[in-house]
């Protein structure tokens, strides 16, 4: 069966309002050019979808029936044309991102993204590098380790060597690794980084007691604050670094992973997937 387009969505109108009235106002035609729309549209079909009443409209179970298919076509239809609105097809990209890497790194860099790609549509997600590519409908995860998630490609992006930081109060206060056992110490839920900086260091690690964060981010925070040494990548808190609310009091540094570009292994690569990752890697290649 053919029916106009016309007449389905000036019932679609009508029905939402219950006023052949307003419709004609949302769909910018006259009052009598909506009825006649919707007289069309029932003698087609062969069933009544309004009882007219004095004051306004009712929905026969005909028309109850065919509204709520109406309305979710044409909401469909709508999101896909609010993508050409630039002139070109925009395209939604779901990217998660551990939070250390997107606000260390990503955020200063996106708007140079968006000026080059303005038709990424970019949806940016924060974890604390536990996520779900599958479950979330992500396109792309950031996230740190060692690359080995099962069904995922993964691609390096770059290593994030860990180092103590602290306020420069704290740091006047320690002039060898040693000295870092009389401070509180802040950790991560990766319970061995701590031991192997020490290892690094050519010290015997003490007695961890200091409070556990599941960011790296709220960790730095807690750092500004004075509550403690933070093991950190620096390369993440550079702006912090140069504005001395962070300082590094020892050169040392110990790898335990990198940041990895993921997808699923299944996932269809999009233009704007390709695209995004394209920019990332000559971003991070840049420095």
């Amino acid at each position: 069966m053919h029916l106009p387009l016309n007449a389905l969505r000036a019932f679609e109108a009508s029905a939402r309002h219950l006023s052949f009235t307003r419709a004609a106002i949302e769909l910018n035609v006259t009052q009598s050019a909506v009825s006649a729309q919707v007289k069309n549209l029932e003698e087609r079909l062969g069933v009544s979808l309004f009882r007219r009443l004095p004051r306004g409209l009712a929905l026969t179970d005909e028309g109850h029936a065919l509204l709520p298919m109406l309305s979710e076509t044409f909401a469909r239809i709508g999101a896909v044309l609010e993508q050409f609105r630039d002139g070109r097809l925009r395209e939604v990209l779901t990217v998660a991102v551990v939070g250390t890497f997107a606000v260390g790194w990503l955020i200063p860099r996106l708007e140079a993204f968006h000026r080059d790609h303005p038709f990424v549509d970019l949806r940016l997600l924060t974890h604390n590098n536990r996520v779900d590519l599958a479950g979330e409908g992500l396109d792309y995860a950031i996230r740190f380790g060692d690359g080995a998630w099962h069904g995922t490609h993964a691609e390096p992006l770059m290593d994030a060597p860990l180092s103590p930081v602290c306020t420069p109060e704290i740091a006047a206060r320690l002039r060898e690794p040693a000295d870092l056992a009389r401070e509180t110490l802040l950790r991560s839920y990766r319970t061995d980084e701590w031991a192997r900086w020490f290892g690094a260091a050519g010290v015997a690690p003490p007695l961890l007691r200091g409070p556990v964060f599941d960011s790296s981010v709220t960790m730095a925070a807690a750092a500004m604050q004075g509550l403690g040494v933070a093991l950190l990548p620096p390369a993440m808190f550079g702006q912090a670094l140069r504005d001395e609310r962070l300082v590094q009091p020892f050169g040392i540094a110990v790898s335990t992973g990198r940041y990895w570009l993921t997808r699923l292994k299944s996932k269809q690569e999009t233009i704007a997937m390709r695209e995004f990752r394209a920019w990332l890697l000559a971003a991070v290649a840049a420095g």
